[in-house]
């Protein structure tokens, strides 16, 4: 079984089959990751190209080691150090690096719609890290992958999103994901942060946290986007925190073995307490995790069958 998409644009209208495929696969890359040489020839000969317009450690990171993991040659761009400062446009950044022979592009970018954009005109296959407030496919999977580590299964199971909806593309990636794999999907924030018409994705719309977590097997936390955001969306982070923000006694609503879950970057005391985040969390499994995935994902982009344990 392999993909039906040289690309990964989105979460959105891949199968139960497909996500299956790509988390069954990443179960095998992470055993790789647990040896003393971190190291396949899968991709060998492949070059990856790194192409991110937007700040990022995690992400951008894991790519890098995924595709390094994978044998690859990997080639990081920035903006500032290209030639976008002297007026060169995305598609012709994009061909030309495409002119050198590279495989896999992996864009993240401000617009929403720029990796669908280059996947059109590309040959390459091309990887959304990240576009704008669309979808950020390879963190759903990875949050995907933990949970299911976590709990065993993804149906069933009732997952809470907290936080700025609005400006997360890590939630409608997740979204479109969990409800998919079966999965009863609850959002949470002020009316402000929650898109209207969000209902029709599939998720459940509270206002009120104490009742969103009530007897939720995940709670996922989301950054709060104060550099995507208008003003005036709220009245003070620390009325937010006060709200929105998940602490210890907020989490004895949900279920007893709750995962508790969140993106990154953390702000420590406004969306999650430090002593939840240190001592209750799985963040630091979803960054392990997400090099697992990202392998799976160029694996199978490159024409990889699934991987045998």
């Amino acid at each position: 079984m392999s993909l039906s998409s040289k690309d990964l644009l989105g979460i959105k209208g891949m199968t139960v089959d497909e996500i299956k495929l790509i988390l069954d696969t990443a179960a095998t890359f992470k055993d790789v990751s647990e040896r003393e040489i971190k190291k396949v020839p899968t991709l060998r000969g492949k070059t990856v190209i790194n192409l991110f317009y937007e700040a990022s450690t995690r992400t951008r990171t894991s790519f890098e080691l995924a595709g390094k993991r994978l044998s690859a040659d990997v080639i990081n761009i920035s903006p500032s150090s290209s030639s976008v400062v002297k007026g060169e446009t995305l598609l012709d950044t994009a061909r030309n690096i495409e002119a050198m022979k590279s495989d896999i592009i992996i864009i993240r970018h401000s617009c929403s719609g720029a990796p669908e954009f280059l996947s059109t005109r590309l040959k390459s296959s091309v990887i959304n890290a990240g576009d704008g407030f669309h979808e950020h496919p390879t963190q759903a999977l990875l949050d995907m992958f933990t949970i299911r580590e976590k709990l065993g299964r993804l149906d069933n199971i009732t997952v809470a999103i907290v936080g700025d909806i609005m400006h997360s593309r890590v939630a409608r990636s997740n979204i479109y994901g969990l409800t998919t794999m079966g999965a009863e999907v609850r959002v949470c924030g002020p009316a402000t942060m929650i898109p209207a018409g969000i209902e029709k994705l599939g998720a459940r719309v509270y206002y009120d946290m104490d009742e969103a977590v009530k007897g939720a097997d995940v709670v996922m936390m989301l950054r709060l986007q104060l550099e995507r955001q208008a003003a005036g969306l709220f009245p003070g982070v620390r009325e937010y925190a006060g709200l929105y923000g998940l602490n210890r006694t907020r989490l004895d609503r949900a279920e007893k073995k709750v995962v508790v879950m969140h993106p990154g970057p953390v702000n420590r005391g406004v969306e999650i307490a430090s002593d939840v985040a240190d001592n209750q969390s799985v963040i630091l499994d979803q960054v392990t995790n997400g090099v697992a995935v990202r392998m799976a994902v160029m694996f199978l982009l490159s024409g990889g069958a699934k991987a045998e344990a």
